[in-house]
């Protein structure tokens, strides 16, 4: 009897442990991702959560800085050209550049800074139709 006890015991510390660990680690992956136009819009009550935010790179807005790898971009909605100042510090992606797509991870600041951890950029798709005007 005390040997079944113990085998309980122990099992039910180790489901404990693994449940912990699983919702630990859900908690911490899950972001929002929201559009820029959406962010913009509730961009205080998001304020210090994890998000992706999927927007346009702004016109002349790049700052980088390749002996720290800095950098600092606008963020925009390619339609009204409002954003938000991005802050990242890593390795440049190839593909970034001036008006490109990308989507940033990471939280906004009350200072008005979104401090991104990854930046993803995305390609240009080649099999986009093209406009044809009759």
């Amino acid at each position: 009897m005390e040997r079944h006890r113990r085998f309980i015991i122990g099992a039910s510390i180790i489901v404990a442990a693994v449940a912990y660990l699983v919702y630990t680690g859900i908690r911490e992956t899950s972001v929002y991702y929201l559009t820029i136009e959406e962010f913009l819009a509730k961009r205080e009550a998001v304020a210090g959560e994890g998000l992706r935010v999927s927007g346009q790179v702004g016109d002349k807005s790049i700052d980088w800085n390749p002996a720290t790898l800095d950098l600092k971009f606008r963020l925009v909605d390619a339609k009204s050209n409002d954003g938000v100042l991005v802050a990242y510090n890593g390795v440049l992606p190839d593909m970034f550049a001036d008006g490109r797509d990308v989507i940033v991870e990471g939280t906004y600041a009350r200072d008005g800074a979104f401090h991104a951890r990854t930046l993803l950029t995305s390609c240009p798709s080649k099999y986009e139709a093209e406009d044809t005007k009759e």
